[in-house]
């Protein structure tokens, strides 16, 4: 491979991931991120065992544990009559079933020993307030253009910015991302103020008729995260707006008190309006290519944003180390070694926002006497595709070979 620097675009999870993994490989990378200092906004995010894989192939797992808050189990309630729908348990046979563990972090704990790895290593050179117009490239490198600024050239590019990618914009074109109409508002509160009945070892879920409670600890418990989503078909693009309480609670008069306490509890509350794109066959461009949510933006309902952000970066660091020689055919192995399975995941989402976090009636009572009657192994069963794998088992590796070979 050239000796260029390999240029990341976006110094979010996935961007600062990507560069973790290349590094791992002796590769040299640039991050370009847009704002004047690294950091990540939100609040609580879900690990599954799949990110867990990942952390350990980026060498980042013993201080990605560390951060952790190790749940019992998944919780789904009902928040119109506040009786348990059913548990899936994240005790000692999921361990041993996944071979990692499931558990809660603050996204600020995680990008930070991410953004950490990149600082300390020599290989990761990190350029702020760098805003990306765009790309152009030839068949040996491709240069970054940045406004105000000298362009940047490198072997090849990840574009890894988000939702809103430049990169994908001038790669794809496909316009503005897909406005779910579903607001979700965010707050983190002290533990002391989640009221006591309440403070389970566990990321609960209150399914309602259009709208939902998300819950669980973060921080070793000193706070609890608080995510509540109701769907108001608002058709504007909104991210971290702050609102009143007065305005949370209104989609939520219809509920079970005790699932309507939490918003009580909440403060300092702020509003996003979800978007997701439909999967698309294609995100490598010769010698560029997509990562995380500038691929496959998702809804949240399936907590593997992150998640498969961390699996691309695994998959390309993959692909540079053993196809590198060749950068455009490791384009595009990883391309295919993840667009099914991001694709299914981007599906899922959806569909799991529908039936299972918003449904009411007829569809909310279904729900409940399929998912209250499955056992623990049955749950298992049903999540293997996804957390058993990072998508680099012999079979994916194979299948994307071949077809990048066709």
């Amino acid at each position: 491979m050239s000796d260029l620097p390999i240029i990341i675009a976006g110094g979010g999870i996935g961007g600062l991931a990507a560069a973790c993994g290349l590094a791992r490989k002796g590769h040299r990378s640039i991050v370009v991120e847009q704002a004047p200092a690294l950091g990540e906004i939100g609040a609580g995010i879900q690990i599954g065992p799949n990110a867990f894989h990942c952390f350990d192939y980026l060498g980042i797992g013993d201080e990605a544990r560390e951060k952790a808050v190790y749940i019992d189990k998944l919780r789904l309630m009902d928040a119109q009559t506040a009786e348990d729908i059913t548990s899936i348990p994240l005790d000692e046979p999921f361990r041993e079933r996944f071979k990692n563990p499931y558990a809660v972090v603050h996204r600020a704990d995680l990008h930070g020993v991410l953004l950490k790895y990149c600082e300390d290593n020599p290989l990761v050179d990190i350029r702020t307030s760098h805003v990306v117009e765009g790309y152009e490239q030839d068949g040996t490198s491709v240069t970054l253009k940045v406004k105000d600024r000298d362009p940047i050239k490198g072997s090849f590019l990840i574009g890894a910015e988000g939702l809103r990618s430049p990169i994908r914009g001038q790669m794809i074109g496909d316009g503005e991302p897909r406005i779910s109409g579903h607001t979700t508002y965010r707050s983190v509160i002290p533990t002391e103020q989640m009221p006591e009945d309440l403070r389970w070892n566990a990321a609960t879920l209150w399914a309602g008729p259009k709208c939902h409670i998300v819950h669980y600890p973060l921080k070793g418990w000193k706070v609890f995260n608080l995510v509540v989503t109701y769907h108001r078909d608002v058709q504007e693009a909104i991210a971290g707006r702050p609102v009143s309480k007065e305005e949370v609670a209104q989609g939520f008069e219809h509920i079970h008190p005790k699932a309507r306490q939490v918003i009580e509890h909440g403060s300092d509350w702020k509003l996003w309006v979800l978007c997701d794109r439909d999967p698309i066959s294609n995100w490598v461009d010769n010698r560029v290519a997509l990562l995380g949510d500038a691929a496959h933006p998702m809804l949240q309902y399936f907590a593997q944003g992150a998640c498969m952000a961390m699996e691309d970066a695994v998959a390309m660091s993959h692909c540079i180390e053993h196809y590198g020689e060749n950068v455009e055919r490791a384009l595009q192995i990883y391309q295919e070694m993840r667009k099914v399975r991001t694709a299914r995941v981007q599906m899922n989402s959806r569909l799991i926002g529908e039936y299972i976090y918003h449904p009411d009636d007829a569809k909310a009572a279904v729900r409940n006497h399929v998912m209250s009657g499955m056992s623990p192994d049955e749950w298992y069963d049903q999540l293997s595709w996804l957390y058993g794998s990072t998508g680099l088992d012999d079979t994916t590796v194979n299948a994307a070979l071949q077809t990048a070979a066709e």
